[in-house]
This record gives C-alpha cells, structure tokens and sequence, in this order.
C-alpha cells in the first residue's frame, strides 16, 4: 500500500457483498477505516458517495468512491496489484470465467437463500427458493470441479474472485441450514462444496470477515419479524 493511500469501507455487518470486500481487502493486505452503516437513517457520506443506488458496501480510496462490491473486488486487485495475492487471474478466459461464475453466486445462490429467508411471500415461494438452492449449489459444485483443477479453491491454490463472491455467503448458508433444517453443503450433492466451505473457513481473512452464524440467525429471526407485523398491519388497513 502506497504511503498516503487512504481507505475507507462504507458497510454493514451483515452485508454478504461488504463482507467480500472485507475479504478482499484482507487477502491484499491492505489496512483500511471501517464504518458500520445504519441503512434505515444513512449517512451523509453514504449518500453522497453512492448518489445512484444509495447502497452498501462502497470503498473511498483517498477521497474517491468506488461502488458495487464486485467491481470493488476488481479495483483493489488491479490499484494495489503488488500487495498480496492476485484476486483475478491474468488470462483473459480464465478471468472472464470468474467473472461469469461470481455473478451467478450472486444471481442464483445469494437469490435463493434471499427467497427462502425472507423474499419469499408465500409458503410456496419461500420451498421454491429452496429448491432453487439446492439447484445453484449443485451447479456450482460442478464449477469448483472445473475452475479449481483439483485444487483447493475456485481459483487454484489460492482464492480467487468467485471464492469471495461464494464464501462471503458462507454465514448466511448456515443459517439457512440452521432454520431450515436441511444441508445445502455436503452430502453425496456437493461435497467438494462442502470440503472447500471448510478450508475458506479456515483462513485468517474470513475468520476475521465472516459473522457468527447465531448473529445471522437472529438477525433473520428480527427481519422475519418486523416483515410479518408489517404485513400484519397493512392487511388490517
């Protein structure tokens, strides 16, 4: 990190898209201020750095926002590319190949969870969003195969961008394990899934990333909540 580069990581705790910036920032090696949002009364800053869509997470670098978090992921690996380890690989192929499975652990993954937890306003809904999981996971088994080259990450030896966009998902994932009652990782669907879950867990950058996965449980146990009373009251109007 140059002398006088200065970062600073708009977030909130639960965010799985902060979390992997958080992730990428750790596996840089790069030092940064953290400030812990509060969505329902954002901050000026906030606002100001991210006028379009007002949403977390968003990284200022001496003065200059950056928004969305995998295009986050990107700048920190290309601005600081002598700190730490690559995120991106240098083949175009193989980047464009990350790139393509880190959107679909967000398009189809992230999005399924997301229905089974709370997007889902129906009973029926929220069992499709499962069985949408169960789907996306088995697909990305598949990709882990494929992409890691018998390796112990997507990106080889070392992680990569959709090992970020994958495993900042890994505290919400148990939770869902947690208050569904299934195992979406492991077992005879996804056990290279499962082995690979148990190595990011492991590092030192998600340690100090990923939330305790109780935390996220209560955290959608109170969203659950306040989304029922809040149906509750409009249908008495």
């Amino acid at each position: 990190m140059a002398v006088g580069d200065d970062l600073k990581l708009l977030g909130t705790w639960p965010s799985p898209f902060a979390i992997r910036v958080k992730l990428a920032l750790a596996i840089k090696g790069l030092s940064y201020e953290y400030a812990e949002e509060d969505l329902a009364s954002k901050s000026e800053l906030l606002l100001s750095s991210n006028p379009v869509h007002k949403k977390i997470p968003v990284l200022i670098h001496n003065g200059v926002p950056v928004c969305e978090s995998n295009l986050i992921v990107e700048y920190l690996d290309e601005a600081f590319a002598a700190a730490g380890l690559a995120i991106l690989p240098a083949d175009p192929y193989e980047r464009a190949t990350a790139r393509f499975w880190a959107a679909y652990a967000d398009d189809k993954v992230l999005a399924s969870w997301a229905t089974m937890l709370f997007r889902g306003k129906t009973e029926e809904e929220k069992s499709e969003g499962k069985k949408a999981l169960f789907v996306a996971l088995a697909t990305m088994e598949g990709a882990l195969a494929k992409c890691s080259d018998g390796k112990g990450f997507f990106g080889g030896d070392s992680v990569g961008l959709v090992d970020m966009a994958l495993g900042s998902q890994l505290s919400w994932l148990k939770a869902a394990e947690v208050m569904s009652g299934e195992e979406f990782l492991g077992g005879d669907k996804t056990p290279l899934l499962a082995a690979w879950a148990a190595r990011f867990s492991e590092l030192d950058a998600a340690k100090a990333a990923l939330p305790e996965v109780d935390r996220v449980v209560e955290f959608v146990k109170m969203r659950q909540a306040k989304m029922a009373a809040a149906a509750a009251a409009a249908s008495n109007n």
